[in-house]
């Protein structure tokens, strides 16, 4: 594992897509990059879904993550946004395939859940942890960005928690712990 790597975050849609890119180091998290693609004057569904891929090779190329997080779509009751949301999302795990990378897809529940400590946490209790957690200043005007941002920060607790169970991992296999203190005792540096 190198030392300092790069995970880069999407929040797809076919109106905006957030991305947010974190930067990863045995001590520290940190805050790359965080924007938006707007999409809403261009009507083609097609042409979006080009600039979404365009911008994916863009920031790849420029960023050279190792890994990619994609906030899976939650199900609504308008099948076509969720049929345009869903393309939007499939255009960006091919353009992290197209460039070598995997794309991990992770569910709004799981992310909230990860960056709060609780699953239905609320957007602006998710900004308020990350803005702690990477001491966020600059003024925040698409929450798109912001959840790109968690969904980074998702994958890197979820990976170094894998990191950290299949080093520590006893040989017996112990009962699973979903306790307050368990989760302080997993991620130290996210109590403050």
């Amino acid at each position: 594992m190198k030392d300092t790597q790069i995970i880069l975050g999407i929040d797809p849609g076919t109106l905006v897509m957030g991305y947010g890119l974190i930067s990863v180091n045995k001590s520290n998290v940190s805050l790359i990059e965080m924007g938006v693609l707007q999409l809403s004057k261009h009507k083609d569904h097609a042409e979006r879904l080009h600039l979404i891929f365009k911008k994916m090779e863009s920031l790849i190329a420029i960023h050279k993550p190792v890994a990619v997080a994609i906030e899976a779509p939650f199900f609504g009751k308008n099948v076509q946004s969720m049929l345009k949301l869903g393309r939007a999302q499939g255009v960006a795990i091919a353009a992290a395939m197209m460039s070598g990378l995997h794309a991990t897809e992770y569910a709004p529940r799981k992310i909230k859940q990860s960056i709060t400590g609780r699953g239905n946490a609320t957007k602006e209790q998710v900004l308020k942890m990350l803005t702690h957690t990477l001491n966020i200043v600059e003024d925040i005007r698409f929450m798109d960005a912001t959840d790109a941002v968690a969904v980074a920060l998702c994958h890197h607790y979820q990976h170094r928690t894998a990191v950290l169970k299949t080093e520590s991992a006893p040989k017996t296999r112990a009962k699973k712990n979903n306790s307050w203190a368990s989760f302080v005792a997993t991620n130290p540096e996210r109590v403050k």
